[in-house]
């Protein structure tokens, strides 16, 4: 079945005769015509609407790109070819590797054996008596990735939790709560720093200015100052949270498949007239012959900084002060370092 629809601009008629298409099938296998599961990315799947409402939707909204089995429509998981199945590296197992997990986070834990020993606890403990296929880590994992691919709300994944715990064996190792598994998944993370800033962000307050009280460029207190005036002591006014590149450069290298996808734009790109990945753009030509040293070594990282929402000259009204700073890995497939939004 031709699904290309879903991927291209809701204005064409490829993406209208997709829609209808899409309509027609969902009905043939509804018990009910008059009402089918909405796959809009607003719905998500989650409510059922009459065929029109759903169309309508579709048009609106945009269908969710995610949903290439549509499982919820009466399409067979078996009956999608086995290429669909293994886009990327990244869902093939989802996290049933915990060898190979664990391995790649060991240095991590070099200074913080204790935290290594939990983690490879978890890798180890099978998800009840008897079972060769699944570990309280693997089970997580596997989990929490549905979670975030298919935006389920944390008290939902905590019920489900707690129903999959009830339907296992009763000695069964599963955390029944979204803050246990929290707990277990913590082990998997990186580190990251808060460092305290001037409210106005003149300076961070780290080196020559790390036990520094008032800013030395416009005079404000490192403090927050409350309602009163009073300044409350030890509660920073503004706080940057900074995660370290360089151990997640080195996380990236230590996972044989990650390691092998970041070379992917060297040994798999598709080399044509047209334009598939950044490595196809002159401004990456452009590195590659000023720097010939760099550009020779397809392991070299190219990244790319993108801000989300900063406001440096005060045009927008919101009053909100989180403002991410992000560095993208261009050496990846497109389908791992970008996803489609603009229709």
């Amino acid at each position: 079945m031709d699904k290309t629809w879903m991927f291209v601009d809701r204005t064409t008629s490829k993406y209208d005769d997709g829609v209808d298409s899409f309509i027609r099938f969902a009905i043939v296998n509804s018990d009910d015509s008059n009402v089918i599961r909405c796959p809009c990315t607003k719905c998500r799947n989650a409510k059922l609407l009459h065929p029109n409402v759903v169309k309508d939707h579709l048009f609106v909204n945009g269908v969710l790109e995610s949903y290439t089995t549509w499982f919820w429509h009466g399409e067979n998981i078996s009956s999608v070819p086995i290429e669909e199945k293994i886009e990327s590296d990244f869902e093939v197992g989802d996290g049933l590797n915990t060898v190979e997990m664990v391995d790649a986070v060991y240095r991590d834990y070099e200074t913080k054996p204790d935290g290594f020993v939990k983690l490879l606890s978890d890798a180890e403990k099978p998800l009840y008596s008897g079972c060769t296929t699944f570990n309280v880590l693997s089970t997580l994992v596997r989990l929490y990735n549905l979670k975030t691919k298919h935006g389920w709300t944390e008290n939902s994944f905590s019920e489900l939790l707690s129903l999959i715990g009830d339907i296992l064996p009763k000695e069964n190792s599963l955390p029944t709560s979204i803050y246990e598994a929290k707990k277990t998944l913590s082990t998997l993370g990186m580190q990251y720093k808060k460092i305290n800033a001037c409210p106005n962000d003149c300076i961070l307050y780290r080196k020559e200015y790390e036990n520094s009280v008032v800013c030395p460029k416009c005079g404000l207190s490192r403090w927050k100052v409350m309602k009163n005036h009073k300044v409350k002591e030890g509660v920073p006014a503004n706080v940057l949270w900074y995660f370290p590149p360089i151990p997640r450069f080195r996380r990236m290298f230590g996972t044989k498949e990650i390691a092998k996808d970041l070379t992917w734009h060297d040994n798999k790109r598709q080399i044509d007239s047209y334009m598939h990945h950044p490595a196809d753009s002159p401004a990456w030509k452009v590195v590659d012959h000023k720097w010939p040293d760099f550009g020779s070594e397809p392991r070299n990282l190219r990244l790319a900084l993108s801000a989300d929402g900063v406001n440096p000259f005060s045009n927008y009204s919101t009053q909100y002060s989180c403002w991410p700073v992000i560095l993208a890995t261009y050496n990846l497939p497109p389908w791992l370092v970008m996803k489609r939004t603009t229709r």
